[in-house]
């Protein structure tokens, strides 16, 4: 790493390093006893990539900015609109080879959705790789596996890989998928969040995965607008079970709230205790989005039961990547509104729930 990246990134191309914090940078209070004892967001991206330089690839340049240091947990919506306004303005950069992002996992799923949705379209046409990446255990443990991950991703973002486009992947264990199906699906094994992605070895990359990738990327024709920090809708998700109540629905009626996601059972069920209550709030005109609490598989319109006029089905969206496709949806519908076009959020929404599935 150069001892004054940002002066030689100047002069030569470079893969920039973008630290969110996450267990990646985590300390643990005692390593060798419990490392799941620990503080996410300690150590700053540039003392990652201090940790990792031996086995960074020769006569590739690195750049760092911290863009934040926190608990993924912790994400806010103000947050995603600064990560996304510097992705999209660094891909723009000549300079830049490829984008690197250290993240927390506990909401990597909802930072996957929002980049592919607001950068992916952007990222293949220029052919350049943003790459998240993390770990689940922090920096000081006996076996992190932090720099292993965060070397594969800087590989992949700066080596050309068998065709492999442009566009916003993550990596994770030693391989690598779209970073819309990331998702953590285990508290605590090391390979949590590629538990259920189709995903491919870092390096080698499978064919059929890569055609599911260049479908997908087909399929995904223009990006929506990142929302300004304080213009994020409020969009809260739902979730239905035993002895569910209406007044779970009617509570949001005296908000702001704009959408909500309702996590159902099996195949995106609702109970019946709801159905009235949502009613109401399409009246009122509360967006309402149908997926399933078991977090994989996907969920059809009209099945298990007709859908209330307006209600959309998640297709393949988990209830946390719903949530971040209606939020982008409403705003990009109001922004369509103010420019006088008749585009509504449900038109936005399927573009991004109807994108085809990987296997």
């Amino acid at each position: 790493m150069s001892s004054n990246p940002v002066k030689s990134a100047e002069k030569s191309p470079y893969i920039l390093v973008l630290g969110m914090g996450g267990t990646i940078a985590g300390l643990a209070r005692e390593p060798k006893g419990n490392p799941l004892q620990y503080e996410a967001g300690q150590l700053g991206v540039e003392l990652l990539l201090s940790h990792v330089e031996s086995g960074l690839p020769a006569g590739i340049k690195i750049v760092s900015r911290q863009v934040a240091n926190i608990n993924s947990r912790n994400l806010s919506d103000a947050l995603l609109t600064q990560l996304g306004i510097a992705v999209h303005d660094s891909l723009a950069d000549l300079m830049v080879m490829g984008i690197v992002i250290t993240h927390g996992t506990d909401t990597i799923e909802e930072t996957g959705l929002f980049l592919q949705a607001t950068c992916g379209k952007y990222a293949q046409t220029l052919g350049k790789r943003v790459i998240l990446t993390g770990a689940m255990l922090p920096a000081n443990a006996p076996k992190a596996d932090g720099p292993s991950n965060l070397l594969d991703a800087i590989r992949w973002a700066s080596t050309p890989i068998d065709n492999c486009p442009g566009g916003i992947y993550a990596v994770m264990d030693g391989r690598g998928c779209l970073a819309m199906d990331l998702a953590k699906r285990h508290a605590t094994a090391i390979n949590a969040p590629l538990r259920d992605s189709p995903s491919s070895s870092v390096g080698l990359i499978n064919p059929s995965w890569l055609s599911g990738i260049k479908a997908v990327q087909a399929a995904w024709n223009e990006d929506l607008p990142i929302p300004k920090a304080n213009e994020w809708p409020w969009v809260e998700i739902l979730t239905s079970h035993a002895g569910a109540r209406a007044q779970t629905i009617v509570h949001w009626f005296g908000s702001d709230v704009k959408g909500l996601v309702l996590a159902g059972t099996g195949m995106g069920g609702i109970h019946d205790e709801w159905k009235g209550a949502l009613d109401q709030a399409l009246g009122r005109g509360i967006a309402l989005v149908r997926t399933s609490r078991t977090g994989a598989g996907t969920i059809y319109s009209d099945i298990p039961e007709k859908d209330t006029p307006g209600c959309m089905a998640s297709g393949t969206l988990s209830a946390p990547r719903a949530r971040i496709a209606l939020q982008l949806a409403l705003n990009a519908a109001n922004q369509e509104k103010l420019n006088g076009k008749p585009l509504t959020w449900q038109d936005f929404f399927a573009r991004i729930a109807d994108l085809p599935e990987i296997r």
